[in-house]
């Protein structure tokens, strides 16, 4: 909300809204009082240089994460920083080194639990390494050329999150010029992202959840799907295809799957009410937590039982699982760690003398809780 503030005209202000000196409302100088201390002169690169007993060049390398540094000159470069108090100037740094210091994210949706978590990641590294970053939100309704140049114009590198369909679209159709890499699903066996990218492994994942609900004895194990990044709707991402190469190599024919029209809990409730009409069903995977949520509540509202009736594993790990009753066996997935991971492949790119470390993405844990257990039936 803006303020308009109007005040009574006085002939002897200036624009400044000080009296002009001399006039009649002007009482006349007054006595200086000791403006204390100058303040402290901000420090530079130099200065903390001189402190540490190196380079600037050295110093340049340490703030940029350089890895040709040895780690005693590091600690050395990172305490006079602390003791200075210095921080380096973007923009300064920007022209000076001709690397455009900014990202735009690109993805379609900012709230999910997988895309949040991943955006949090490529926020720390981008801030760690002194990267503004922004976000361009996908819609359907929009022009997607439009929108994928309008995010390359504004220079500096592209990054997409490219979980459904909506965005992998985006990815194809960034300029081969332009600085780009990607958070992407496992490619099937003998693809390649169109651009550097980094994924999970949530075919083996959903191969393993699956693996050990037939080992507690269930029959078969069937499937609510999240949506895939590539083909029709019918389309299999990798947490279905691991699903059904589990439950081929155990010699059980799988079920028809479920879902693949949304994310959310309201599918996986709807979903979960059909599943729950068949006294046949002990044993349900689902493609993420929220879906999972909903599938949970759809068989309370059932009578069925969980884990006594039915046993049910998410993906994801979100927060939530963990304190639902019962607590949700998942699948954890490290979304910080692919996003800090696909930044480094990105900042290669943007700086030429930036070489990214090894990739530090864990992989996926089955988390065991108390949603799953031996078959009744």
């Amino acid at each position: 909300m803006t303020v308009d503030v109007v005040t009574a005209h006085n002939r002897d202000m200036d624009v400044t809204g000080h009296t002009s000196p001399g006039s009649p409302s002007d009482p006349g100088p007054e006595p200086r009082s000791d403006p204390g201390p100058e303040p402290r002169k901000a420090a530079s690169i130099r200065d903390v240089a001189q402190a540490a007993g190196v380079s600037y060049q050295t110093v340049s390398r340490v703030i940029n994460s350089h890895p040709n540094v040895r780690e005693e000159t590091r600690k050395r470069v990172e305490a006079a920083i602390g003791t200075l108090g210095f921080r380096r100037n973007a923009t300064a740094f920007a022209l000076a080194s001709g690397v455009t210091r900014s990202v735009t994210v690109l993805t379609s949706n900012t709230t999910l639990y997988g895309y949040a978590a991943t955006l949090q990641g490529l926020e720390e590294a981008a801030r760690a390494a002194g990267y503004s970053l922004g976000v361009k939100l996908l819609t359907p309704e929009e022009d997607l050329d439009r929108t994928v140049s309008s995010a390359a114009a504004d220079g500096g590198g592209l990054m997409v999150i490219g979980f459904d369909r909506l965005a992998a679209s985006a990815l194809d159709r960034v300029p081969e010029n332009v600085p780009c890499a990607a958070v992407v699903e496992a490619p099937s066996h003998g693809r390649t992202p169109p651009r550097p990218a980094v994924w999970a492994d949530d075919r083996e994942a959903a191969r393993a959840a699956t693996a050990h609900l037939l080992e507690l004895g269930h029959r078969t194990v069937h499937y609510v799907a999240i949506p895939t990044s590539v083909g029709t709707r019918r389309s299999e991402g990798p947490r279905a295809q691991g699903w059904r190469g589990a439950l081929e190599a155990a010699g059980v024919t799988p079920p028809e799957p479920h879902g693949g029209k949304g994310w959310d809990a309201r599918v996986g409730y709807d979903e979960g009410r059909e599943l729950a009409r068949d006294p046949g069903v002990t044993a349900i995977l689902c493609g993420n937590d929220d879906l999972a949520l909903g599938v949970l509540r759809a068989l309370h509202h059932a009578g069925r039982s969980v884990p006594g009736d039915v046993s049910v594993i998410g993906f994801d790990d979100a927060p939530h699982s963990e304190f639902v009753t019962p607590s949700l066996t998942t699948v954890r997935m490290d979304f910080q760690g692919l996003g800090r991971d696909a930044f480094a492949l990105l900042r290669s790119q943007l700086e030429n003398d930036y070489r990214p470390p090894a990739p530090t993405f864990a992989g996926t844990d089955l988390i065991i809780r108390e949603s799953t257990g031996p078959t009744a039936v």
